[in-house]
């Protein structure tokens, strides 16, 4: 079955087409076989795809032509042959990718006793010679057994797999070589391999269905790069693990709503692992809130960018819901500017408030997530998130607003973010801020004090909570209702005067 490789094409040749290339594609039997070949510029990349048995007029040059031969059958998957050959355009060309000469792509592995079918393998041939190989590709994926490729020893040329078995666990080995070996594929053992954990827990998300997947991501791309593997699609919470050869993967987990679209997601950082070692990459714990965008000061006017404001820690910023947000600078008793705002089919959604002098301001962002269209699971944690920021600002000057935002971890949660009536939660909460880019400077502000309150009513009444230093963070201990759920809110003053003050509405439920 035939893979897809990213779209890349680089601007087209100035040079007049001086000669043609024909790529004829033949199937296991020896008849022709209608596919698309992939052909690249061996020396400027420049990347076309025409149908087999078509003519393609070319500058002179080296080529590569690559192609993954796919046949159906009535029954099971049919086969895939993976082919390329290099190849020099000077006048009319001609050239056969023949599968019968494509050797299977033979893997193995120690396997547990609970696998019991063959590997399912993603194949490709990529131009070794480019920044991103895998970008200019041709390739397929199928059962082992039902997989070939044609050996071409070209340096010109990379093949990478990944193969996976699936029982009980997944199994997944990535494997690179250069040109198509006579013999490709490969044997593994599982104590050679590493161990990466999904945690997929309940009630954050914008819909109950989590599909979870593993990327490979090598730190220089090469043709193994972005080989996609998926690991689990089920309801959440769930859990399961996939062991791998060492190297750098990428997790990644899509969040499918009531109507069938994917509605979130995203791609927390890379893991490299060596053999024998194992992580845990979690999805959806409470609490999610503001990931990033904090208020800055640049030419004469307070400006923020209301994004990532309800988002998964464990994911990062790129991995947050849409929101609809009222956003609101006053000065005083007097309102500059009030504005709603949503992120839902925009990137460029801003707010921005001209200032004439300089004080002390105060910024409220009331954040609720929003995606038309879809039904919200009932009970949804994390449902609202609300901001209060109050800072001096100066229109004469560029800088990050010296405010903060906070991070809670509640602790002993179980799979579906639930805390057991009337007991005691453990909130790990930090503070911090980041740079929002070269334009605005980034100036030095720490944290003199953190409060923390709870709510067990929806925020009509809050209980402060003790607070304990921890290292670079803060131990609450929150007294936990009956039922229903906990929100939490956190305050911090910086030693620049401000207070920068979150609330997350449903942080965790009782159950």
């Amino acid at each position: 079955m035939a893979l897809f490789a990213p779209l890349v094409v680089p601007a087209a040749s100035a040079q007049a087409a001086s000669g043609s290339l024909t790529v004829t594609t033949l199937g296991r039997h020896g008849a022709k076989v209608a596919t698309t070949v992939t052909v690249v510029n061996a020396s400027s990349g420049e990347r076309r795809t025409v149908k087999s048995g078509k003519r393609l007029s070319l500058p002179s040059g080296k080529y590569l032509a690559m192609a993954d031969i796919y046949e159906s059958a009535t029954d099971g998957l049919g086969t895939d042959t993976i082919g390329a050959q290099v190849v020099t355009v000077s006048g009319a060309k001609s050239v056969t990718l023949d599968a019968r000469k494509g050797k299977a792509v033979k893997v193995s592995l120690d396997t547990p006793a609970d696998v019991t079918g063959p590997a399912r393998i993603s194949a490709q041939v990529c131009a070794a010679s480019m920044d991103m190989p895998s970008a200019y590709s041709a390739g397929g994926w199928n059962d082992a057994g039902a997989l070939y490729a044609i050996p071409n020893s070209s340096k010109l040329l990379q093949f990478a797999y990944m193969a996976q078995w699936s029982g009980t666990d997944s199994y997944v080995a990535v494997k690179r070589t250069t040109g198509i070996p006579a013999a490709p594929g490969g044997s593994f053992k599982r104590s050679q391999l590493a161990t990466l954990r999904f945690s997929v827990h309940g009630g954050t998300q914008m819909g109950s269905q989590v599909d979870t997947a593993l990327q490979a991501a090598p730190k220089v791309d090469d043709c193994t790069t972005d080989l996609y593997s998926e690991v689990r699609d089920d309801s959440a919470p769930y859990s399961t693990s996939v062991h791998v050869t060492p190297g750098t993967w990428q997790p990644r987990g899509d969040v499918v709503a009531d109507n069938g679209d994917v509605v979130s997601g995203g791609f927390p950082a890379t893991r490299t692992l060596k053999a024998g070692q194992s992580f845990t990459q979690s999805f959806g714990r409470a609490a999610w809130g503001p990931m990033h965008y904090l208020p800055t000061v640049w030419q004469k006017s307070v400006n923020f960018i209301p994004d990532a404001l309800i988002g998964d820690p464990d994911v990062g910023v790129w991995g947050s819901d849409p929101t609809k947000e009222t956003v609101v600078l006053s000065k005083g008793s007097t309102t500059v500017k009030k504005q709603t705002l949503t992120n839902w089919g925009s990137s460029d959604a801003s707010f921005a408030a001209r200032i004439h002098s300089a004080g002390t301001y105060r910024l409220t962002v009331d954040a609720h997530r929003y995606r038309p269209g879809i039904t919200f699971p009932s009970g949804m944690l994390s449902s609202r998130v609300t901001l209060d920021w109050r800072f001096k600002a100066d229109p004469a000057k560029s800088v990050v607003a010296p405010v903060f935002m906070t991070r809670f971890l509640p602790a002993g949660l179980d799979n579906r973010n639930r805390a057991k009536a009337n007991s005691v939660t453990s909130v790990t909460v930090s503070a911090g801020r980041g740079s929002q880019g070269p334009d605005v400077r980034f100036t030095k502000s720490t944290v003199k004090s953190l409060k923390v309150w709870a709510s067990s009513d929806g925020g009509r009444t809050w209980k402060s909570v003790s607070v304990t230093r921890s290292g670079s963070s803060w131990k609450a201990a929150v007294h936990n209702p009956a039922s229903g759920a906990v929100a939490l809110r956190s305050q911090v003053t910086d030693s620049a005067g401000g207070t920068s003050t979150e609330t997350v509405y449903r942080a965790y439920a009782i159950g």
